[in-house]
């Protein structure tokens, strides 16, 4: 079958080890099920692939298809979403807090191929009021920027939020979420056009990266990482909060440790969602008529098109792919 997995990582080239052609298809073990895919969406997370680097004890395993969710149908022709989390078949509670959770993509093949095998319960029924290309997005960037909103920051409506580097698939979710929640959204980017897109998609005021603001927020979103960190805890109000889980720039900034206790500042992290989390992140997303920010449109044989932009820092929303 057709798919676009990485060959092997490639820490200082990522696109060296991306390949476009034929892989052997699914087995399907019982109590999963075979999808065949219509739209699949790239995420950060192909970059690291690529790279070999996992936050998984495990080393990775390639040749690996790559991609984490997407949008298909079974062999009875049902429309579903995949659900990205997989873990210990006993695991009861929150999935982000299995020991044993993995993506597609680590373990078991991605989502960037004709078919995929998924768990009975990763395989979401599509509501008749979502897209396929719409409904593709939301299991990886969307989910975890709903997480972030809505469980992690304690934000209520009419308080504000910064999102540093607004123009990401994590960011631009969030921008989309936080105005349609009532939040008052303020957004960086590095970039004029990246500002001018947060401006659109809903963000009340936008600001270069790193520049100061007129005043300091109740919660910061920041997956940037190292480079972001400095101006995240500059920007946070006395009691707020820090929600992180990205480090695109790196991952070992100072602690500031002083400001954090001195200020009462809350710094949590968090990754994902749970099976619950991605239906409501689904409904809300129905209910408030949200449009998902995608900036690419692209059939999987383009694959590496849609790679070169988000390695080169270019990508605006998301990159889709379809098959």
């Amino acid at each position: 079958m057709f798919a676009v997995y990485a060959t092997h990582a490639a820490p200082n080239d990522p696109l060296a080890a991306l390949k476009i052609g034929e892989r052997p298809e699914p087995h399907v073990p019982e109590g999963w099920l075979r999808v065949k895919i219509s739209h699949a969406s790239l995420n950060r997370h192909d970059i690291f692939t690529l790279m070999g680097v996992t936050a998984q004890a495990a080393p990775l395993v390639f040749p690996m298809i790559l991609g984490n969710d997407g949008a298909c149908t079974l062999d009875d022709g049902s429309e579903v979403v995949i659900y990205p989390l997989m873990g210990a078949p006993d695991w009861r509670g929150d999935e982000t807090l299995d020991p044993d959770w993995n993506i597609f993509s680590e373990r078991v093949p991605g989502t960037f191929a004709d078919y995929v095998a998924v768990p009975h319960r990763n395989a979401i029924p599509r509501p008749a009021g979502i897209s396929a290309l719409d409904a593709s997005v939301l299991g990886t960037a969307w989910l975890t920027a709903y997480r972030m909103l809505f469980t992690k920051s304690g934000l209520k409506p009419g308080q504000t939020m910064l999102v540093q580097g607004g123009s990401g698939g994590v960011a631009t979710a969030l921008i989309q979420l936080g105005r349609a929640a009532g939040i008052e959204v303020w957004a960086t980017s590095r970039t004029r056009e990246g500002r001018e897109l947060a401006e659109r998609l809903g963000a009340h005021r936008t600001f270069a990266s790193g520049e100061k603001l007129p005043r300091r927020v109740e919660a910061v979103m920041d997956n940037v990482g190292q480079a972001t960190w400095p101006h995240t805890l500059e920007s946070v109000g006395r009691g707020g909060t820090v929600v992180t889980m990205g480090v695109t720039t790196g991952g070992d900034p100072s602690a500031n440790l002083m400001r954090l206790f001195v200020e009462q500042i809350t710094v949590a992290g968090t990754v994902m969602g749970t099976r619950e989390d991605m239906n409501n992140l689904i409904q809300f997303v129905i209910s408030t008529g949200i449009k998902p920010a995608i900036g690419q449109v692209l059939p999987m044989e383009k694959a590496k098109e849609g790679f070169h932009v988000m390695v080169e820092g270019r990508a605006s929303g998301k990159t889709v792919f379809t098959r």
